[in-house]
């Protein structure tokens, strides 16, 4: 098989750009409140972001689903729709910087469960690595110190069930195309939060749905920029750039929508990110299957 050519400065730029269609993902949930449920905000993203599944509908038809592929299929829709939900109910309730901050949590608790579940190995270092994430976790949340509201609470389940929504793609990522994946995704995660957002429905309004229609935007062009620069540039090289997005998102806090700038919640963030590029580094240099997702994977 043909390997890309290495071109860093171009995985760097194009990293540099998915960092800020998730932050503009971030800040378009953030702005459209909270009058619409997280279960219905989530449902309408995700139902008008189908559109973007019309050139893939061709390599979808061709693969043959056998009823264990359904079953993943089925099981990962399931978690991340309850991450998703999680995820849009957290950012009505706490601050973006701690959203961001919290959302690095992920690919620890991937490694952990790789190591559980998948057999894989966690050496000394890595575990060191894992440890430190945890601390920056509890440098964020401060219990005891400061009071805790269900928003971070949520925050903690969607890195979760996020964990497990990313496990069961790497099983299925063995099995069929990438693309075939992700549109699977989309489907059974819109089939998912149908009844919650029946549930809760309120009617949106036109500008809540150009809003939303606009995150899926975002969220769509930045997954595929994160494509553009993995296929530039090694994790090694792209990973340390997503230290910009904690960054981005604290101005964006403090600038558009008044947000105080919590010093513990940055140095939080960066224990966090520091120990998944060393894990992400690791990986790299021993080798080893994809397992771990980068952080910006768990965006919705």
């Amino acid at each position: 098989m043909e390997k890309h050519a290495q071109r860093p400065v171009v995985g760097v730029f194009w990293m540099v750009v998915t960092g800020l269609c998730f932050v503009a993902v971030t800040a378009l949930v953030k702005l459209n409140g909270p009058r619409i449920p997280a279960a219905e905000a989530a449902f309408l993203r995700y139902a008008m972001g189908l559109v973007f599944l019309i050139p893939i509908l061709g390599a979808l038809r061709r693969v043959e689903l056998t009823p264990q592929l359904l079953r993943l299929f089925a099981v990962r829709g399931l978690f991340h729709t309850f991450g998703v939900t999680l995820w849009f109910f957290s950012m009505t309730q706490i601050s973006i910087a701690e959203v961001t901050a919290m959302n690095y949590l992920t690919p620890v608790y991937v490694t952990i469960a790789a190591a559980l579940f998948l057999g894989e190995t966690l050496a000394l270092r890595r575990l060191l690595a894992v440890l430190m994430a945890l601390v920056g976790a509890m440098i964020i949340l401060r219990p005891g110190f400061r009071e805790l509201g269900i928003g971070h609470f949520a925050m903690l389940a969607a890195a979760m069930v996020f964990c497990i929504s990313y496990l069961t793609a790497k099983m299925l990522a063995d099995a069929v195309p990438a693309s075939v994946v992700v549109a699977m995704l989309s489907i059974t995660v819109t089939i998912g939060l149908a009844p919650l957002a029946y549930a809760v429905w309120i009617p949106p309004t036109w500008g809540e749905l150009a809003m939303l229609f606009a995150v899926a935007c975002f969220a769509t062009a930045g997954h595929y920029t994160m494509t553009l620069a993995f296929a530039s540039a090694p994790l090694t090289v792209t990973q340390p750039v997503t230290f910009l997005q904690l960054i981005w998102a604290v101005a964006l806090g403090y600038f558009a929508f008044g947000e105080g700038v919590d010093i513990w919640v940055v140095i939080g963030g960066f224990v966090i990110l520091g120990s998944v590029t060393f894990i992400t580094w690791r990986e790299a240099v021993l080798k080893r299957g994809a397992i771990t997702p980068v952080s910006h994977e768990t965006k919705v």
